[in-house]
């Protein structure tokens, strides 16, 4: 295990957040580096609010909008249920969702999505968690939607819908990312087979043991009153310039309902939760006092690459709900983590014992390989020694 170097780290993640601030690219922000169950840095930058230049003095409490880093939290729910023996990772999803038993590839003909030909394998939530599924995932999953205000109502009518699209490609045969639906349906499972809402399953089993007490599908009125605006950026004369962007009154993640607690992108949270997550995925599924909440080999499950190299030939593949790298960079191999539309980014290096989480909300540079995300790890991996 190699050591960071506190004081290096400090300088190098001050100097980039002040010139990603200078240049419009962050508008406010929280980082946080742990090593070995010890922080190594936290500070906060910016403004909550880039209109009334509202500072991020109440960092801590400040709640930013998960998006897809609320896709390892579901993973995480589902491996619960695999450890009670009510899901089995590679078992059909037909036992509990029968409308999969009837899947279709599709194809694009005179600009329709249509049917191409039936799908060789079920569906299983190994599938559905390493975006090996097919499940609207690229452009046939995009121009069929996300069905009427009905069907978005919650987990079981928008699950019944994504029962009725075409696949993008045969289960297993090629990946692409599923953007929400896979983790919806992973969702639906871990509600059928706990007999709870997925909303207070992940309460009650995840965050109230790990005291993630800002964690949340429903905020409260004052919860409401702590997330940070969204984040844009324009230029003047080259020079970039934050400004705040819109988002849609009581929505979490861009028009769903909240009443949808969608696995993939519905969560909201705070730095200091999602710090507490984090560390227990480095943890190898323990508690802070030690009592596992997930079994040890179903963590080395998330954080084993499902996808064969010969299906995405690239330096970092799917595992469960998470990404791994696979070819050391500035990354050494066997790191996992995940990031989010708006800027949100996370990772765990098991050989280090680290682990980093990035929050803002940004409708700027978010995502999968965002500029900020990049900067961050090559950062973090800079100030080892």
């Amino acid at each position: 295990m190699k050591q960071l170097n506190s004081q290096l780290l400090a300088e190098l993640l001050d100097k980039r957040m002040a010139d990603d601030q200078a240049n419009g690219r962050v508008g406010g922000a929280g980082l946080c580096v742990m090593q070995d169950g010890k922080e190594v840095y936290k500070k906060y930058f910016g403004y909550k609010n880039q209109t009334l230049k509202i500072p991020m003095d109440d960092g801590d409490h400040t709640i930013f909008r998960l998006a897809s880093m609320t896709k390892p939290i579901t993973a995480i729910a589902v491996l619960i249920q695999v450890s009670r023996g009510l899901l089995d990772l590679d078992a059909p999803i037909t036992n509990l969702l029968p409308q999969f038993s009837d899947m279709w590839v599709g194809e694009l003909k005179d600009d329709k999505v249509v049917a191409k030909e039936p799908a060789k394998r079920l569906l299983t939530p190994r599938m559905l968690l390493s975006h090996q599924n097919g499940l609207h995932a690229g452009d046939l999953g995009n121009r069929q939607g996300l069905g009427t205000d009905e069907d978005r109502q919650d987990l079981a009518h928008i699950v019944n819908y994504f029962s009725t699209l075409k696949l993008d490609f045969q289960p297993t045969e090629a990946q692409m990312y599923s953007a929400t639906a896979a983790f919806d349906v992973c969702a639906r499972l871990v509600e059928l087979t706990s007999g709870m809402p997925y909303n207070e399953f992940v309460t009650k089993e995840i965050f109230k043991p790990l005291d993630m007490v800002d964690t949340t599908f429903i905020p409260t009125d004052d919860q409401w009153s702590r997330f940070i605006v969204m984040h844009s950026r324009r230029e003047e004369n080259g020079v970039g310039i934050s400004e705040d962007s819109a988002t849609i009154p009581g929505c979490i993640f861009e028009n769903f309902p909240i009443t949808w607690f969608s696995g993939g992108a519905g969560l909201c949270s705070t730095l200091p939760d999602y710090v507490k997550f984090a560390e227990m995925l480095a943890d190898s599924g323990r508690l802070p006092d030690g009592t596992q909440l997930v079994p040890e080999a179903l963590i080395r499950e998330m954080g084993t690459p499902w996808v064969p190299f010969e299906v995405m030939p690239v330096r970092e593949r799917w595992g469960l709900g998470v990404r791994v790298i696979t070819e050391e960079h500035w990354m050494p191999k066997g790191c996992f983590g995940w990031s989010g539309a708006y800027g949100s980014h996370f990772w765990v290096d098991p050989a280090n014992k680290i682990t980093a989480v990035y929050m803002k909300n940004s409708r700027y540079d978010g995502g999968a390989g965002s500029q900020t995300s990049s900067y961050f790890e090559q950062d973090v991996y800079a100030a080892l020694e």
